[in-house]
């Protein structure tokens, strides 16, 4: 079955919103199986328990900013 242009737009168009939600699920289902989850949250990196308790893991740096053709060592 052929996809014509306009069906092909319309479902581009959803494909934040279909990511959004396909995180979300994923988030709840790691914690409904009892698993922790990473998260950034206030510019650090957090583990969020199943029991809903949080633990700071460490901050992150902030973004280093960066200009088209610079190259950076690491």
């Amino acid at each position: 079955m052929a996809i014509t242009e306009e069906a092909m737009r319309f479902l581009e168009e959803h494909i934040p919103e279909q990511a959004e939600m396909a995180l979300k699920q994923a988030y709840w289902r790691a914690l409904a199986s009892g698993s922790s989850v990473l998260i950034s949250e206030n510019g650090a990196l957090v583990e969020v328990h199943p029991d809903g308790t949080k633990r700071v893991i460490r901050q992150i740096p902030s973004p280093t900013p960066v200009t088209s053709g610079q190259r950076l060592e690491i």
